[in-house]
């Protein structure tokens, strides 16, 4: 009996306990079943129509979009936008410059509705509980969006990049500035770094500050990349390497102006490694109308006067100059007579038709030419790369010996060409001396710490000698009539003599030719 009736109190107790628990079962379900049914109806509205509405308490750029569509709502924030872009201004400045873009500065350009409909996406992008939780926290606390005006603005970026263009730069390497006509002709020109602007650093500035208002104060973003040449290695890299001169203080003035107009058109040249110069070709057509005069010059032995007299000079001064730099000489000549300022094979004849003076440049780096012609003297100067420490160049001029001349030659007038001097035979009148000739060489010398350690020929000329020339009249002196006794001393040929060739020796020969200056 007892075991019966525990069993019976047992089973009572079970029975309240399940009646107990479906009671709340029923309350939970009934609760769930109550909030599905809301949220049902608001996505139904929201998201299975394709129409969504925005969540009440939400606002685009302060203005209230609640319940609006996609379309309502882009309609009123455009219109705003539009209303005040009048009032948008970027401003924008890099190394103390300023540009400045006003609203007026763009035609319209609506890019709102894309932003607008992803900013309705808002709390339906995540699964039905976050979307559910994300709709009651606008409701409670409000949803603040904001589009740029850079939306409504046309070709932004193009108005942009065009003050850009005006930042950038390409970087200019340091460099040295030739100015032949300064005493120091060398000044420093540091160059520039390169600048760059970090474009999509910029437009993404100038969007941020424009989410939040009309107006926008940018510094630009650049990277800036510095030089690598050590400034203080390019100032010492360049230095006078040769300077020869010349005078011409006893030349006239049309014969100084030839010199100079020469020399001018290599005053500042910079000759690139490996570049060939044509003396011919720098200086052009010695022509009057270039601007040379009439002066003596050399023809077959004789000085005549032919317009650009002087030249030569010119030439000779480079050409000593440039060989005292060490640079290479592809041709030089010599001239038919010896040039009294300068040693024996240590000039250099240019004449248009058949004769130049061309060099090249063999070093490594540029060589500069400045030119300085005062009333007495020219002069050259080279500069470029220094010599080897302890390096200096030299040149010798040798005489190897006299060519003797052969005397006068007598030469009838035929044409009468000097009848209103001699007419008779027996009358004489001198045109020129004879002049002795002779074989010279000219050496290249190199020394290091000052000794000598090279010396090769680089020339070996011939000047040889000229016959005097002396006509004499053609016409026979009529019966009983003394023609007067010629006050003109024929020369007889010229024998070798040994003392003659020491003083020529003595006079011509030098071993560095920029000490001469006759």
């Amino acid at each position: 009996m007892k075991k019966e009736k525990s069993q019976k109190q047992s089973k009572t107790k079970i029975e309240k306990k399940k009646k107990k628990g479906g009671i709340f079962w029923f309350l939970g379900v009934s609760a769930m079943s109550v909030t599905l049914l809301v949220a049902c109806q608001f996505f139904f509205e929201n998201a299975v129509t394709g129409k969504e509405k925005f969540y009440e308490n939400t606002r685009i750029n302060g203005i209230d979009v609640s319940g609006m569509s996609v379309a309502e709502a882009e309609n009123v924030v455009l219109t705003n936008m539009l209303d005040k872009k009048k009032d948008v201004e970027i401003e924008l400045s890099c190394k103390g410059k300023t540009w400045t873009l006003s609203g007026n500065d763009f035609e319209v350009y609506n890019k709102v509705q894309p932003v607008v409909a992803q900013m309705s996406k808002y709390g339906r992008d995540g699964n039905f509980f976050q979307n559910l939780s994300k709709a009651k926290k606008i409701k409670k606390d409000g949803k603040d969006f904001q589009v740029s005006y850079t939306c409504v603005l046309a070709n932004i970026n193009e108005k942009i990049d065009e003050i850009v263009a005006e930042v950038e730069r390409e970087a200019r390497s340091a460099s040295l500035v030739f100015e032949p006509e300064k005493d120091n002709p060398f000044t420093l020109d540091e160059g520039q770094s390169a600048i760059l602007v970090n474009r999509d650093k910029l437009y993404q500035e100038i969007d941020n500050a424009l989410l939040i208002g009309t107006k926008a104060k940018i510094e630009i973003p650049i990277f800036e990349i510095e030089g690598q040449i050590d400034l203080d290695e390019l100032k010492n890299s360049v230095v006078k390497r040769a300077e020869f001169s010349t005078s011409y203080e006893k030349s006239g003035k049309d014969r100084k102006n030839n010199i100079k107009k020469a020399l001018s058109a290599f005053n500042g040249m910079i000759v690139e490694p490996k570049q060939t110069v044509s003396f011919n070709e720098t200086t052009g057509a010695r022509t009057e109308e270039a601007g040379y005069s009439n002066a003596h010059i050399i023809v077959g032995g004789v000085y005549v006067d032919g317009v650009g007299g002087g030249v030569c000079q010119a030439s000779t001064t480079l050409y000593n100059a440039l060989l005292l730099a060490d640079i290479d000489i592809l041709s030089v000549n010599h001239h038919s007579l010896p040039a009294s300022y300068v040693p024996l094979s240590l000039d250099a004849m240019v004449s248009g038709d058949y004769s130049d003076l061309v060099f090249q440049n063999n070093l490594d780096n540029p060589i500069y030419i400045k030119t300085v012609c005062d009333d007495k003297t020219v002069k050259v100067e080279v500069y470029g790369q220094r010599f080897d420490e302890g390096q200096s160049v030299a040149v010798r001029s040798e005489l190897v010996k006299i060519l003797p001349h052969s005397g006068d030659k007598i030469v009838k007038d035929q044409k009468g060409e000097y009848a209103n001097k001699i007419l008779y035979k027996g009358e004489y009148l001198r045109i020129k001396y004879p002049r002795e000739g002779y074989e010279s060489k000219a050496f290249l010398q190199h020394f290091k710490d000052g000794e000598l350690v090279d010396e090769r020929e680089i020339r070996h000329d011939f000047y040889q000698p000229q016959d005097g020339i002396v006509m004499e009249g053609v016409e026979d002196a009529a019966p009983g009539m003394t023609i007067p006794a010629s006050d003109v001393k024929l020369i007889k040929p010229q024998k070798e003599n040994k003392q003659t060739s020491e003083i020529v020796k003595n006079k011509l020969e030098k071993t560095n030719p920029s000490e001469y200056n006759p």
